[in-house]
């Protein structure tokens, strides 16, 4: 590969300190912009103030504040680490095919008409975010297969915490995404997805379902993929992308999920083996360690109730946290109705609170959210709710 340059005058610049270097092929790379969230774990770390409270972490966190990890599920790793029996090798480039097969199970029903028809796709990826990037680059193919050229957009975008979703879509070439809309938190209802999927197929929407902290909202797999089953139901075609990591505590592990649910199982193979092309550019194989234990409890019912057992713990206590938060800002006399924050289900909560009150609780009060006013519930334990609540009716109720 030539360099940019090459001339006798430029061999005499000394760029790094180097007496007759050449110049950086990377000398006109400029410094990418800082992501919301690594600004604000950046300041978090810098602020010496001794109550200062992140709640804008990925991870679920124990009432202790450490990032917790089923108890069953540890000890199934420490038995998957001491088989002598498993095989080193990479699994294949759609990943390993007793994950992917319970994931689909326990996300679409095992009696589900698109898996008796042979019309799904399950891939397992490095992680939820590589699950919506390998869709964007699927649908950039085939969503508008009637045209020459490719689908290029538009992407309408319902994100609650994360605003990297716009980014993804743009790396696979697909560029109209309108503005954002973000919802207020609360959960849809069965009878609220009822009518959100006949718009969808009354105006021939592609639904792109995010299941990114899936069985923490109910405490069951399959119940927080009902909206999935239903769409199924329905024949709509679809994608879903998941994550296992916060229910099985596999946060160095990542692993991610594909779900492709097709009209007709003659087009499966060619989704597969496109799939398959994809995947090899950008990142091969998936690892083995973190599917693994998720298949093994997955499978074995035995396994299977004892891991649905702590979950139900970690939903229950999310639960308790909401309730507490709500009932701390009533008896402060804090501003506005808190029901929205009972309503919501899983491990993030959707405040309400808006930017400069966002900023107020950073910048006066050390707590942290994320800039939308998002926060993880489980960061907040009894030994700093008091410390929040009244930052949050501060946040509230200061003129700014």
């Amino acid at each position: 590969m030539s360099r940019p340059s090459d001339s006798k005058e430029e061999k005499g610049v000394n760029q790094n300190g180097d007496p007759g270097g050449h110049l950086s092929v990377f000398t006109n790379v400029h410094t990418a912009a800082v992501s919301p969230e690594t600004r604000l774990l950046s300041s978090f770390k810098k602020d010496p103030h001794s109550s200062k409270v992140y709640l804008a972490g990925r991870e679920y966190f124990s009432e202790e504040g450490q990032i917790f990890v089923p108890p069953h599920v540890g000890r199934i790793k420490q038995q998957i680490n001491a088989d002598p029996t498993l095989s080193p090798e990479y699994p294949s480039t759609l990943g390993l095919p007793e994950f992917t097969r319970r994931a689909t199970e326990f996300t679409l029903g095992k009696r589900s008409r698109a898996i008796v028809e042979n019309r799904v796709l399950g891939v397992q990826t490095t992680s939820c975010t590589a699950a919506v990037r390998l869709g964007a680059e699927l649908l950039r193919l085939w969503c508008d297969a009637d045209v020459s050229s490719a689908w290029c957009g538009p992407v309408y975008l319902a994100s609650l915490c994360d605003d990297s979703l716009a980014g993804i879509f743009q790396a696979a070439g697909i560029q109209d995404i309108p503005s954002a809309h973000y919802p207020t938190g609360a959960d849809l209802s069965q009878k609220d997805w009822t009518c959100l999927t006949k718009l969808l197929m009354k105006w021939r929407l592609f639904p792109f379902l995010l299941l990114p902290s899936q069985a923490l909202c109910y405490g069951n797999l399959e119940r927080d993929a009902w909206p999935v089953q239903y769409c199924a139901s329905l024949g709509m075609e679809l994608l879903c992308a998941q994550s296992f990591s916060h229910c099985f505590g596999l946060y160095g592990e990542a692993v991610g999920h594909l779900l492709c649910v097709l009209k007709h199982s003659s087009v499966l193979l060619g989704v597969q083996t496109q799939a398959e092309k994809i995947i090899r550019s950008l990142w091969a194989q998936p690892s083995a360690g973190g599917a693994r234990v998720i298949a093994t409890v997955l499978s074995n019912p035995a396994d299977l109730v004892e891991w649905q057992v702590e979950v139900k713990r970690i939903v229950e206590r999310l639960m308790l946290i909401r309730e507490l938060l709500r009932e701390k800002l009533r008896l402060l006399g804090s501003p506005g109705c808190w029901d929205h924050l009972i309503q919501q289900h899983g491990l993030y909560c959707c405040t309400g609170l808006n930017g400069q009150q966002v900023e107020f609780l950073s910048k006066r009060k050390h707590v942290y959210l994320l800039p939308g006013g998002c926060l993880n519930v489980s960061a907040i334990n009894s030994r700093n709710v008091d410390y929040i609540a009244e930052s949050i009716h501060l946040a509230l109720t200061t003129s700014l």
